[in-house]
């Protein structure tokens, strides 16, 4: 789904047991006790260290170099929140979408969203766009767009027991909270909400944009499954109002590459890690060949 759904768990729990770790003292402090054995806060944190120190090491240095260079502000964390909620469908939603990406609270996503704006920032720094690209994007992709909802499934059988009980007067957003696999619709009765052109696969983007409102699809077939679509509005943008996401969509297309940046800055800021075991796995695994990066989106 959306970028910023990115479990947060091991790295905040690890830099909190870190801190516990360093508290003084506290240490040999059990923290599971039991007639087999205790384990103590740094019995706990050696393991994890030892299994994830390099990973977690390596995201702290990261946001520590960028934030040294960049700022992202509680406002700019705010709105992306806000799109968020808005995209996910309400409170509720949300709060479900947290719990099933492994976060806690609200603070650990304002941490992702933190460091998503960090990268971005760095990764579009100086990349220019012009009016003439924002209206072409404009015209080909935004200026008009449709709201539909869909109810996908497996196989073409299943796809047509549910359009013979919409045939018979079944409620669409009933059948899909019923039959549809797609988890990011189903709960809202199968709403996709707005979408321009390039946004969903060719199959389903080509019925979806010549249907009338209200209209209900023959059943569309693609690499997902089955889809019935029934589009639900329509309108007509003005570029003003898009200007700002597609100044940031094609920023992105356009963005260097993040490790060649943070390994500038890694190197400006001399960064030395200063725990020997961590440092060995940590220049073991910078050795190994890197998978090169996919284009953006």
């Amino acid at each position: 789904m959306k970028k910023w759904m990115l479990s947060v768990g091991l790295t905040a729990g690890l830099i909190s047991l870190s801190a516990c770790n360093n508290a003084g003292g506290a240490d040999s402090e059990a923290i599971v006790e039991s007639k087999a054995g205790d384990i103590t806060k740094e019995q706990f944190y050696n393991k994890m260290k030892e299994q994830y120190g390099d990973q977690v090491l390596n995201q702290m240095i990261d946001e520590m170099v960028l934030e040294d260079k960049y700022k992202v502000t509680d406002k700019e964390i705010e709105k992306e929140m806000d799109k968020i909620k808005e995209e996910l469908g309400g409170e509720d939603a949300f709060k479900q979408a947290l719990e099933q990406n492994g976060l806690s609270d609200e603070k650990q996503l304002k941490e992702r969203i933190k460091s998503m704006l960090l990268n971005e920032k760095a990764a579009t720094e100086g990349v220019k766009i012009s009016d003439e690209e924002m209206k072409k994007t404009f015209d080909e992709k935004f200026k008009t767009e449709v709201k539909a909802s869909h109810i996908l499934v497996d196989d073409e059988k299943t796809a047509k027991e549910v359009q013979k009980k919409l045939n018979e007067g079944g409620d669409f957003a009933k059948l899909a909270e019923e039959y549809s696999k797609d988890p990011g619709s189903k709960s809202k009765g199968g709403d996709l909400g707005f979408f321009g052109k390039g946004a969903m696969v060719p199959e389903f983007e080509k019925v979806a944009f010549t249907l009338d409102k209200g209209e209900t699809s023959d059943l569309v077939k693609s690499d997902y499954g089955v889809h019935i679509i029934k589009v639900t509005d329509k309108r007509e943008n003005k570029f003003e109002d898009k200007k700002e996401q597609i100044e940031q969509e094609l920023k992105q297309q356009k963005a260097k590459p993040i490790t060649e940046i943070l390994e500038n800055l890694r190197k400006k800021a001399d960064v030395k890690v200063k725990d020997k075991a961590l440092k060995e796995k940590m220049e073991k695994k910078a050795e190994q060949p890197q998978m090169p990066e996919m284009p953006q989106q």
